[in-house]
């Protein structure tokens, strides 16, 4: 990771260490750096937040001063982003947006021309130029300055993508959407009710600081409520900029990225799609995935935290279907990030292919019982680095081989050890990493 620039793109609290000059910059450089040698086409979207329509301004005007032409798909999804990007021929999407942090944060995404992250190569030269390390981009002058265009015709057809890739009518099934009061506002409902679910929404009203505020993904209870109390079929829970999705069952349970992937990779091999018999998720999906996957006779593999790496991952080996537990599922064969409202389609057409409701389709994967304790350090290098810990961590390693799992792993943006354990029983979770923890404290690692 950069100093600016993370796993997801550039995130920070609005004004505070994200602000309009950084939005400026990266605006100038990026028109700058595709405007070599032709006139470059930028698409940007952007999320319901109160910043994003500030950030848009401010990037649009670097970009445009820069001298690119800069084509607004306005408030939307980061998949979107990437679906447009590559199938219209842009040298470079922009998805302004923090995902599923709260109103006051933002940031900004960048998708290359095939729809993917982008590079490290060229965030790295962003970064430089906004910290005044490489020259300063030639403005564009007289008939070489950009302009922005307004492309909701992109979202549209995005739109008709998603509705394309169904292949079953949802008449007559009872679909809830939380919508987060962000991007998928309209998108989802618009997509449901083309294809005859009968629709029931909620947190669908957008104000510019409540996205994510007791809603969406990240607080799933509202939407289980929701469908219990309605007597749905499936409920399906979206992030601010509809990356991520979770789904509730009929009864209420929450099915999650991790079971997500069971269930459809299972369904994949049982219709002989899943062509490298490969899922492939993070290091922070639960021990029972990879559990339940074996006993489908599904191989399993794991990358580092970030759907980024699971993208990669995939895209180097071949494989069609990965994701994290947190509902980033990637379709590869369509999308080349995750998509909360494809996921949402593609467990439709689990259920109603097979004619049996969401959990039954969970029932084989049982989820360990996981305890996760953050633990600050002085220094999170030297905490995962020292002998003691590690030998510590070994230990509880080789106990639990066969039974579950621990974790070790520093965290990207903060001092913290995070510490974690997956077994069958919660007290046997605890023990380990209480022994873990002990270790650190005894080392004099733990800061005050």
């Amino acid at each position: 990771m950069g100093k600016y620039f993370g796993t997801d793109g550039f995130r920070g609290e609005a004004n505070v260490n994200l602000t309009v000059e950084h939005a400026f910059k990266v605006g100038r450089y990026i028109g700058y750096y595709y405007g070599r040698g032709h006139k470059a086409r930028i698409v940007i979207g952007k999320d319901t937040r109160l910043s994003s329509y500030m950030f848009e301004y401010a990037l649009s005007a670097g970009l445009t001063a820069s001298g690119a032409d800069v084509y607004l798909l306005h408030v939307t999804s980061t998949p979107s982003v990437a679906y447009v990007t590559r199938t219209e021929d842009f040298d470079c999407g922009i998805m302004i947006s923090a995902s599923h942090n709260p109103y006051y944060d933002n940031g900004i995404k960048l998708i290359n021309g095939n729809g993917e992250k982008m590079s490290d190569d060229v965030t790295n030269q962003v970064e430089k130029y906004i910290d005044g390390e490489l020259p300063e981009a030639p403005y564009a002058t007289r008939d070489r300055i950009g302009r922005t265009i307004d492309y909701s015709a992109g979202r549209n057809r995005y739109i008709g993508y998603l509705i394309s890739l169904a292949r079953h009518s949802f008449k007559g099934v009872k679909v809830g959407l939380d919508c987060a009061n962000g991007s998928t506002w309209m998108i989802a409902k618009s997509v449901f009710e083309a294809l005859g679910a009968q629709t029931y929404v909620i947190n669908n009203s957008p104000d510019g600081v409540n996205i994510n505020t007791n809603c969406g993904s990240t607080h799933i209870e509202n939407l289980q409520k929701f469908v219990k109390e309605n007597g749905l079929d499936v409920g399906f829970a979206y992030d601010g900029d509809a990356d991520r999705c979770l789904a509730v069952d009929e009864k209420g349970n929450l099915i999650d990225g991790d079971q997500i992937l069971y269930i459809y990779g299972v369904y994949m091999k049982k219709r002989d799609k899943l062509t490298t018999n490969t899922v492939v998720s993070t290091i922070m999906s639960n021990y029972g995935l990879g559990v339940a996957l074996k006993a489908a006779g599904i191989d399993w593999m794991q990358t580092q935290v970030g759907d980024r790496f699971v993208y990669e991952c995939m895209r180097q080996g071949g494989h069609l279907l990965g994701g994290e537990e947190s509902g980033h599922i990637i379709f590869s064969k369509y999308a080349t990030t995750g998509d909360g409202v494809l996921t949402s389609i593609k467990v439709m057409q689990a259920m109603l292919d097979q004619k049996l409701p969401l959990s039954k389709l969970a029932e084989p994967i049982v989820l360990y019982p996981k305890v996760l304790k953050n633990v600050r350090v002085k220094d999170k290098n030297a905490a995962v680095n020292n002998p003691a810990v590690q030998a510590a961590y070994e230990q509880a390693q080789k106990e639990l081989e066969g039974l579950g799992r621990a974790l070790l792993r520093k965290s990207g943006t903060e001092p913290v050890v995070r510490v974690m354990v997956e077994a069958q029983d919660k007290a046997v979770c605890e023990k380990y990493v209480n022994q873990i923890v002990e270790v650190m404290k005894a080392e004099e690692l733990i800061a005050e």
